[in-house]
């Protein structure tokens, strides 16, 4: 089946204006979410050796990890600096950081391949989960490479492939196969297109980055319900939502019951639904 060609600028608009549209989602599931993900935001802390007193770039920080958690690691000495090209999610960011008394973080609306900072300004970069949606990769790894003094730290996350990460997989692959949408232009970036390691591994390297490792961690979310996992879905999905947004009324509600019983496989004695996914992280030094 021939696909259309790949437009960059579009898929970045939709993409802010997407992020936008689900931002009220995330205000809604973000402590959900965060309970099963904090440990990874803290384990890249970790790669990225933040310590008090330092600066600290987030990249495409959405609701504010792992930013929030590198700010209360470098402390009132230290700075966090968090970038994201939705105005509504960092909305997010800055109340959660409010409500914490983190004072020492700011907020920028910038594009992660545009990343207009001072060279050398930060002595750690950090990013969890948005890589994957960059069209050029190459741009935003040579952004945050300029953005870091001489030997500073970056570290990742990245999802693993589809059947490894069923909370980001799960409903997109039964709206798949009962409307059998066509493929997504040749080029497209999405939510698993970093799972091949070897991709974002050369592109650090090519962005002048050493010292490369990479490891994994299981990331499991629990919902308390089949049918919360489809109300999560549908609040912070957008392709999703998109895919569904032509059908008829009926045809929607069959395919959310047909989410709930995919997604009921998952579901303990309890009812409560525990999707374990994996995650790649990657880190690396200036």
């Amino acid at each position: 089946m021939t696909t259309q060609a790949f437009d960059p600028q579009q898929y970045k608009e939709r993409q802010r204006q997407e992020w936008d549209a689900v931002a009220a989602g995330w205000r809604k599931w973000w402590e959900l979410i965060e309970a099963g993900a904090q440990h990874v935001s803290d384990r890249l802390v970790e790669l990225a050796e933040v310590q008090p007193g330092q600066r600290v770039l987030d990249v495409a920080t959405g609701i504010g990890e792992p930013s929030v958690s590198a700010a209360r690691r470098v402390g009132p000495g230290g700075h966090v600096t968090a970038t994201d090209q939705s105005p509504q999610m960092l909305e997010i960011a800055r109340e959660r950081a409010a409500k914490l008394g983190l004072q020492n973080m700011e907020f920028k609306e910038m594009d992660a391949e545009s990343l207009e900072l001072p060279e050398g300004s930060f002595d750690a970069a950090v990013c969890r989960w948005g890589l994957m949606f960059l069209p050029d990769l190459s741009a935003a790894l040579n952004g945050i490479s300029r953005s870091l003094t001489p030997g500073g730290r970056m570290a990742t996350a990245v999802w693993d492939v589809p059947p490894k990460t069923p909370m980001v997989s799960l409903a997109m692959g039964v709206m798949q196969k009962m409307f059998q949408p066509p493929p997504p232009p040749a080029g497209a970036p999405g939510p698993f297109a970093l799972a091949d390691t070897s991709v974002l591994e050369k592109g650090l390297a090519d962005a002048g980055f050493t010292d490369i490792r990479t490891e994994r961690m299981t990331v499991t979310v629990e919902f308390p319900s089949a049918q919360d996992y489809t109300e999560f879905i549908r609040d912070v999905v957008p392709p999703v939502r998109a895919m569904l947004a032509s059908q008829p009324e009926e045809k929607q509600a069959e395919a959310w019951r047909a989410v709930a019983e995919a997604a009921g496989q998952f579901a303990g004695a309890d009812g409560v639904v525990r999707m374990p996914n994996e995650t790649i992280l990657v880190a690396a030094r200036r």
